[in-house]
């Protein structure tokens, strides 16, 4: 016996999607979520082959392309996006790749955020840039630069919001109406906000892209990426995977739905941590400054109450004293983990300057706001007590040289 998940899973709120969209309900499936690990399928005949592989008929044929577990990772994204539907990659920097390969072509011009992650800006700046697509970098909250910025080949505005490291926040209604204006396509890379927080499709943002490596995993064990939209913007980047296979794995889609499930917990107590830390941090004499958009005296911290349902659970403050100062910070830490990751249970610090945007030029970290002094902290579940106490380690080492 099967119970069909039809209209009322539609009409469900996001947290039950999150634990039930993408399952088929069957006696064995029901809650045993199953791993397809075949690389290729069998066909009824060679009718049926034959329909399958020209699309006449639905099923799966390669793994490439057509996985089962994939598939319903990528369901149940859409579903938590209010998309309508979404392709799965190996990385989230492949996700972002695939988009601008199935949507952009040579003359076009892209216009992308400076507060954007390094390996970003370097697939822009380098690797399309060989394609002969143009890129012009821009404030990522000056709405003003963006228009002066565009041109008549404008094909794609790209952004992060809220921005890694600083937390900037960008309008995302504004950067949509411009869009439409210039007839180009606005893609955002939701990570730090998951669809828990923040859903840009609903604000007007026609692609979301995801590194699913971070939150939606959500405990630092596989890679993975997506891409969600409407049908007709998806359906080139499955194309496009198909035909040059940065594909997802069952294995990691299984451990992505997995991560899924409890996605809206983690976000709220990785919120609830980062507030109080940022708060607390931003009560010590030794800290200059602190980024977060959940501090009243932030930039854009009216605009991210408005467009999320929370303030994420990533925050960056600066020390004096540069270079020297936060690695003297950092390694003076015992619990939190020296890693460029995010999005993990486990709270993680690292120095922006010389690992995330350690290949951009200083010129362009000026021009992004990373300072030598800076250090990102992704807070983790640990207790609140704790993390401000390994701070005071840090900190006790900062000072004693």
């Amino acid at each position: 016996m099967t119970k069909d998940s039809g209209e009322w899973l539609e009409a469900a709120g996001p947290r039950t999607r999150a634990v039930r969209a993408g399952i088929r309900r069957t006696q064995e499936q029901e809650h045993g979520e199953p791993i397809f690990t075949s690389s290729s399928f069998v066909f009824d005949s060679a009718e049926d082959a034959a329909a399958k592989f020209s699309g006449d008929a639905a099923g799966n044929v390669y793994s490439r392309y057509t996985n089962p577990t994939v598939r319903s990772f990528e369901e149940r994204l859409a579903s938590l996006e209010e998309g309508e539907s979404a392709v799965a990659t190996a990385s989230g920097m492949s996700a972002i790749l695939a988009l601008c390969m199935a949507h952009l072509k040579t003359g076009d011009h892209v216009l992308c955020s400076r507060d954007v992650f390094g390996a970003t800006v370097g697939l822009f700046e380098n690797t399309l840039q060989k394609f002969g697509i143009s890129v012009t970098f821009v404030p990522l909250n000056d709405i003003d630069q963006w228009r002066s910025a565009a041109t008549l080949s404008t094909r794609l505005l790209f952004l992060e919001t809220p921005s890694n490291p600083l937390n900037t926040i960008a309008d995302l209604e504004a950067l949509a109406t411009l869009s439409r204006e210039l007839g180009a396509l606005l893609a955002v890379d939701n990570c730090f906000c998951t669809p828990t927080l923040q859903q840009p499709l609903l604000l007007g943002v026609d692609l979301v892209t995801h590194s699913a490596t971070k939150y939606l995993d959500g405990q630092g064990r596989v890679l993975g990426g997506a891409v969600v939209g409407s049908e007709e913007l998806i359906a080139p980047i499955v194309a496009f995977n198909r035909s040059c296979g940065p594909t997802m794995s069952a294995f990691n889609a299984w451990v992505m739905l997995k991560g899924i499930e409890t996605l809206d917990l983690r976000m709220r107590a990785h919120c609830d941590n980062a507030s109080a830390l940022a708060v607390w941090l931003d009560e010590q004499s030794w800290v200059e400054r602190v980024h977060y958009c959940g501090l009243p005296s932030h930039a854009g911290h009216a605009l991210s109450a408005r467009q999320q349902r929370g303030f994420g659970g990533v925050l960056a403050f600066e020390v004096e004293g540069g270079q020297e100062a936060a690695w003297r910070f950092i390694n003076g830490t015992h619990l939190m983990s020296l890693t460029a990751n995010l999005g993990d249970a486990k709270t993680t610090i690292v120095h922006p300057a010389t690992t995330t945007h350690g290949r951009l030029s200083s010129e362009q970290r000026a021009a992004a706001g990373i300072g030598d002094g800076l250090i990102r902290i992704a807070v983790g579940l640990e207790d609140l007590e704790d993390l401000q106490a390994d701070c005071e380690r840090g900190e006790r080492a900062m000072r004693d040289r």
